[in-house]
């Protein structure tokens, strides 16, 4: 019998076969192609490059150590079954190694797509952006972005296992492509980002023990409460967009949930995201605590008229009002909440609502059609907030929104990739058309 159809034989040669594979993977920083301006951050690159190095360099030894053990055992008899079975665990680990390069490569390979790679790089600095927030010992991750198919968005959170067990060096959020390029998009992102930093503040854990106990006092009228403790994990990274974007988070939620009829209503007691109706519901009332102003009114107004309750059954309608009237007193609860990760701030301080007032928002939005370099000063998050506003408040049309992000997210891509920061940059973009009737913004050069 040929030495290479024995059962070690066998087991050897798949596994220098292994060991070939293996050697064919390289540096992302090798074998992506993209403009210095489409970059993932520095401290994002470095950390998903020593991941995946430390992950090869541990594979390639036990597949080593595999082959130096096959060809000792072949001047004994073998134990051929426990040999194939350790083969089949090493591949297993070679596939879920191969499964982390992927999730990385989703984030590095859109960067090579002209304009795309560009505009997830902004999107990576918006979201570094949102996430940021002062709290005790608290250290932010790297953010990276890519987009997908579908309308909505996810996230990989950092610290969590990938596929060979070990923990995510970056957050990785996955955008929905149909919603670029507006400030829609932003609030998909923001409500990821929200997923990231209610986990690095523990907020759904002290949140819950507050729920529990309300469930107490609420008595036989507790299922709104036990059922904002499912939701809670979900309803939170809606405050933190609606905190970071103000309406603009809820209109992005809008077209998310905008559903047939049937869905909008479907409620799923063990899904983990509130029933489509109410969360938007639930999204204006918190937009009212944050940020009050009769523009949540006639927001909720129109979602109701889009989606009325009254086709719904008897018990239907009443089980969604008796979620409606528990809604003032939890969003306060909400927004009053003094998680010990917030050192004895509620999370309305935290989040740094201050200054992003619909009213004040509006104004920041004259003032940039008047000079439009302030747009590319502000803090992408404020940046987006303003811009959301103004399409809210019907200052803005849908074209001169996408213009406007897409020039912000150029600049922001541009700048980071300079080493600039965000705060004062130095731009030079095209006034606005003169005769235009809503004074918009057009998508000019702008510099560093």
């Amino acid at each position: 019998m040929a030495a290479s159809l024995t059962a070690q034989g066998l087991l050897e040669q798949e596994s220098r076969a292994l060991l070939t594979r293996l050697d064919r993977l390289d540096y992302f920083a090798f074998i992506e192609p993209m403009v210095a301006a489409a970059a993932p951050s520095p401290e994002a690159r470095i950390a998903v490059e020593k991941y995946l190095v430390e992950n090869w360099r541990n594979l390639r030894e036990l597949v080593k150590q595999q082959i130096r053990h096959l060809r000792e055992s072949r001047s004994r008899v073998p134990a051929s079954e426990l040999m194939q079975r350790n083969f089949v665990l090493l591949r297993l680990k070679f596939n879920a190694m191969l499964a982390d390069f992927d999730t990385f490569a989703d984030v590095f390979t859109q960067r090579s797509e002209t304009n795309y790679g560009v505009w997830i790089a902004g999107l990576d600095v918006a979201a570094t952006d949102a996430l940021r927030i002062e709290a005790k010992g608290m250290e932010m991750p790297p953010v990276v972005c890519y987009l997908d198919r579908g309308h909505g968005a996810a996230i990989r959170r950092a610290r969590t296992r990938l596929a060979t067990g070990r923990a995510n060096p970056v957050a990785i959020v996955r955008v929905p492509r149909e919603r670029m390029v507006g400030s829609g998009i932003a609030a998909s992102l923001f409500h990821e980002v929200g997923h990231q930093g209610a986990a690095l503040l523990d907020l759904v854990s002290s949140l819950r023990r507050v729920l529990r106990a309300r469930q107490i006092v609420a008595g036989p009228q507790q299922l709104p409460w036990v059922l904002y403790e499912r939701w809670i994990s979900e309803i939170v990274a809606d405050f933190w967009s609606v905190a970071r974007l103000g309406i603009g988070a809820t209109l992005g939620l809008m077209g998310v949930v905008s559903l047939p009829r049937a869905f909008v209503f479907r409620a799923h007691l063990d899904d983990p995201h509130p029933v489509p109706w109410f969360r938007l519901m639930l999204s204006c009332a918190m937009g009212r605590e944050l940020y009050p102003d009769a523009q949540w009114e006639q927001l909720a107004r129109a979602w109701v008229e889009f989606f009325p309750l009254q086709d719904l059954a008897p018990q239907e309608r009443d089980f969604f009002r008796r979620l409606l009237a528990t809604i003032p007193e939890f969003s306060r609860m909400l927004a009053e909440h003094q998680a010990p990760s917030l050192g004895g701030r509620t999370l309305r301080e935290a989040l740094e609502t201050r200054g992003r007032e619909p009213e004040r928002l509006r104004r920041a939005y004259r003032r940039w059609r008047e000079d439009p370099r302030a747009m590319y000063a502000a803090r992408p998050s404020m940046a987006f907030a303003v811009l959301g506003q103004a399409r809210a408040s019907g200052l803005l049309t849908p074209e001169g929104e996408s213009r406007a992000v897409l020039a912000l997210l150029r600049s922001w891509a541009l700048r980071r990739s300079l080493g600039e920061g965000t705060e004062k940059p130095k731009c030079h973009c095209r006034p606005a058309r003169r005769g235009s009737s809503n004074n918009e913004f057009v998508e000019g050069e702008s510099h560093v």
